[in-house]
């Protein structure tokens, strides 16, 4: 689908995404942060918490480079934070993350079941962005697709058996179990593969 090798400005460009679409929810009176965030068992604001979670660990891991595990850290955010404080824990996390990536030779190995590289955690921090914006806007009542040329990158590298010849954001979604695609049934069970040989 792309042959691009995502990159720090592929996280920021994600988190510009999920921000202009959550950013005047969180402000908005009457949004429910506290719905499930579409088919997830989370509510809204656990799966925002959820991606700064996950962004921040991928930072950790291009950080200290381990090879054999994830980093024994956990984020927690405070559970008196609104929906807005919570959003700009995560634009925290995804600036540290793609810090982190502009700054990872591109011969870099971390664990990520297996090594992987700095590519492979771009793609990974878009790909939890994406896919959890879109969960959470299907909580809040919003209709929100991810962007077409985020969404073809993050097949290219983490699912590159992907069906071709359909739109790269409704693959994405068919491929994480999120919808169903031109007559194949919603998938129950998904991995995707970011570790390189």
């Amino acid at each position: 689908m792309t042959d691009h090798q995502m990159n720090g400005a592929d996280v920021r460009a994600a988190l510009d995404a999920a921000t202009a679409v959550l950013g005047p929810a969180a402000a908005a009176d009457g949004a429910d942060w506290a719905a499930p965030a579409g088919p997830l068992e989370w509510s809204c604001r656990e799966t925002a918490a959820h991606i700064a979670h996950d962004l921040l660990a991928y930072a950790g891991q291009l950080a200290a480079r381990p090879t054999d595990r994830y980093l024994p850290l956990d984020l927690t955010v405070s559970p008196d934070a609104g929906p807005a404080e919570v959003l700009t824990v995560v634009t925290a996390a995804a600036h540290l993350l793609a810090t982190a990536l502009d700054a990872a030779p591109p011969e870099l190995r971390a664990w990520h079941y297996g090594p992987c590289d700095p590519a492979g955690f771009a793609a990974m921090g878009v790909a939890e962005t994406l896919l959890h914006t879109h969960d959470i806007a299907l909580g809040l009542g919003l209709d929100w697709r991810p962007p077409e040329r985020l969404a073809a990158a993050v097949l290219a590298r983490l699912f590159p058996d992907a069906p071709a010849g359909e739109e790269p954001a409704e693959v994405l979604l068919w491929c994480t179990g999120r919808g169903e695609l031109d007559g194949r049934p919603r998938r129950t069970s998904w991995t995707w593969r970011a570790a390189v040989g």
